[in-house]
């Protein structure tokens, strides 16, 4: 039985990834690379300093990975406080509510930093449902490498059977699945080209996840 749901942030809970995409493509261009759809995209899941240190040693970049990280932040710090586009996933909050309601367990487990996450979760009015924030920016190693999830099942009080991890990127479902953690894999509009094969369950609408519904999917 699930008591404890562990959800990614960005692609999961808030629409961001237009934003990060700005802001990663505005740092591009202020270093001077040219970085491919192909490369970009098998970034997403991971944090951005991870980022920055491949970017680094792929294009021989004569700077730190933190400066890279410091230009990247600040573009997209910018764009959050003034895109008015910006919203929550359509139906993530309902699910959020309902999942409180009946008791689940919520922690937050995102490669975002803190300070992103605190800014989506005063914004969106979040942190009343939630047990437990994770950034992993604060960790040794980022998804796809299983230890956020496994701390956050930690943070949760229940064992990793009892744990359910929703997540819309091929980093995030690689880390669960090394975590051993129930993985629903949710096809996020605008995390393109991701592999769910690791997932336990693919969805595209928060609805195929209720409350009510958990009960009839076959876990561990």
């Amino acid at each position: 039985m699930i008591k404890a749901v562990l959800f990614d942030m960005d692609g999961v809970i808030i629409d961001s990834e237009p934003l990060h995409q700005k802001a990663y493509h505005g740092m591009f261009k202020e270093v001077g690379i040219d970085v491919p759809s192909t490369l970009y995209e098998s970034f997403t899941g991971q944090s951005t300093l991870n980022i920055c240190k491949q970017l680094v040693l792929h294009f021989k970049l004569n700077r730190a990975p933190e400066e890279l990280v410091t230009i990247k932040r600040q573009i997209f710090k910018n764009l959050f406080f003034n895109d008015p586009e910006l919203d929550l996933i359509p139906g993530v909050r309902e699910l959020i509510q309902e999942y409180h309601k009946n008791g689940l367990i919520l922690i937050l487990a995102s490669s975002a930093s803190m300070p992103n996450i605190n800014n989506v979760f005063t914004k969106f009015e979040l942190d009343q449902y939630f047990k437990a924030k994770l950034s992993g920016a604060d960790l040794k190693a980022s998804k796809p490498h299983p230890e956020i999830f496994i701390k956050a099942a930690k943070a949760s009080g229940f064992k990793k059977e009892e744990c359910m991890v929703i997540e819309d990127s091929t980093n995030g479902i690689k880390a669960a699945h090394a975590a051993g953690i129930y993985c629903v894999a949710f096809q996020s509009p605008n995390s393109k080209n991701q592999d769910y094969t690791l997932a336990n369950k693919v969805i595209t609408d928060f609805s195929e996840v209720k409350s009510d519904l958990l009960r009839k999917i076959k876990f561990y």
